[in-house]
């Protein structure tokens, strides 16, 4: 009678997993490179912690295309074979994503984009900071900073995004709509420009490095569009023996640990605040809305995104400017902490002042 009882009570608890197993949802979260570190260390936990709470039954799996396309739509592929019911995509290259997202709709497995569009294929929505009103905040500061510069004529050097991509299209115009005008009065001068692959912190910095030595150190200003753009500026100038002040570098973007060190040590003046908690908490409502038969949330939609295949319903999410001046707002909004943006700087003022 008790081997009876234990027999069942474990066929029951196989049964039990089994089921459990069979109602697991599994949603991709494919991530672009490595380079980009937020992707890792910081929306990835978020958007697993946040879908955690809002479908329970999810199970999501992390992977990362380490920068490369193909591996991208390989693992696309492996996601569909594995039952995924909610693919997030954040391409690796946005141009080459056409494939990958064939290759979802085809399987009936919906994409929602996250962060970085994609180009040539079907996507149920896009969860992204408004890219122009990044852009706008980049040129706006980038303005008043060069407005201040007492030479007749600055040297600007613009180290753009990856070419092609929706996002670094309108932070291109979002800061020409500041820097046109100056270029046109004759106080802006573009020595150097180029588009950054795959966003690369390395390229970025080897631009940066050539452009000083095409123009024998001559160059007032780097202007970037992310954090490893303006981090790669910074790399350079400290290659060639530089020290904080000495140049300025403005147009970082997503706030991340090591370009808040540069702002508080003088290096870089801003990165424009994406609150990745928040992009991935607002993804996570699109996909358990997806893995529950409600489709996209209606209420959430508030813009849309051409990929030059559709027109994506996009959640666009809010933005702001940080500089040594208000270093606290991110601190406030939990983004990072006072230690863990002074670890190894604890000497700077600004450090000093918030122990």
């Amino acid at each position: 009678m008790k081997h009876h009882i234990l027999g069942t009570l474990a066929a029951s608890i196989l049964a039990s997993a089994a089921t459990s197993a069979m109602a697991e949802d599994k949603v991709f979260f494919l991530l672009p490179n490595a380079t980009t570190i937020r992707f890792e260390s910081r929306d990835a936990p978020f958007f697993t912690e946040a879908l955690k709470k809002k479908a329970p039954q999810a199970k999501v799996i992390v992977q990362n295309a380490q920068g490369d396309p193909s591996r991208q739509q390989r693992l696309v592929e492996d996601a569909i074979s594995q039952g995924a019911k909610v693919i997030v995509y954040t391409s690796a290259d946005a141009n080459l994503s056409a494939g990958s997202l064939a290759a979802a709709a085809a399987a009936k497995v919906p994409v929602v984009l996250y962060d970085h569009d994609a180009v040539g294929g079907k996507a149920e929505a896009h969860v992204v900071f408004d890219s122009l009103s990044v852009g706008q905040a980049q040129g706006k500061r980038a303005a008043e900073l060069i407005n201040k510069i007492s030479k007749p004529v600055v040297k600007v050097a613009r180290i753009k995004g990856n070419q092609g991509e929706y996002g670094t299209g309108q932070y291109e115009a979002g800061q020409n709509e500041f820097l046109k005008p100056l270029i046109a009065s004759g106080k802006v001068k573009v020595v150097c420009e180029q588009y950054t692959e795959n966003w690369d912190p390395v390229k970025a910095q080897s631009f940066a490095e050539d452009c000083l030595t095409r123009n024998k150190g001559d160059v007032d200003v780097f202007l970037g569009m992310n954090d490893g753009t303006t981090g790669g500026s910074v790399a350079a100038l400290i290659s060639q023996g530089y020290k904080p002040g000495q140049k300025l570098v403005t147009g970082g973007q997503d706030a991340t640990v090591e370009a808040l060190r540069y702002i508080a040590m003088g290096w870089q003046d801003n990165s424009v605040l994406k609150d990745l908690k928040v992009e991935a908490t607002y993804a996570a409502d699109v996909v358990a809305s997806l893995l529950g038969g409600k489709g996209v949330p209606k209420n959430l939609i508030n813009g849309k995104v051409n990929n030059k295949f559709m027109d994506v319903p996009a959640v666009f999410l809010p933005v702001s400017n940080i500089t040594g001046d208000n270093l606290a707002d991110v601190v406030k909004a939990g983004v990072w902490t006072w230690p863990q943006i002074c670890q190894g700087i604890q000497n700077t003022p600004v450090c000093q002042a918030n122990k």
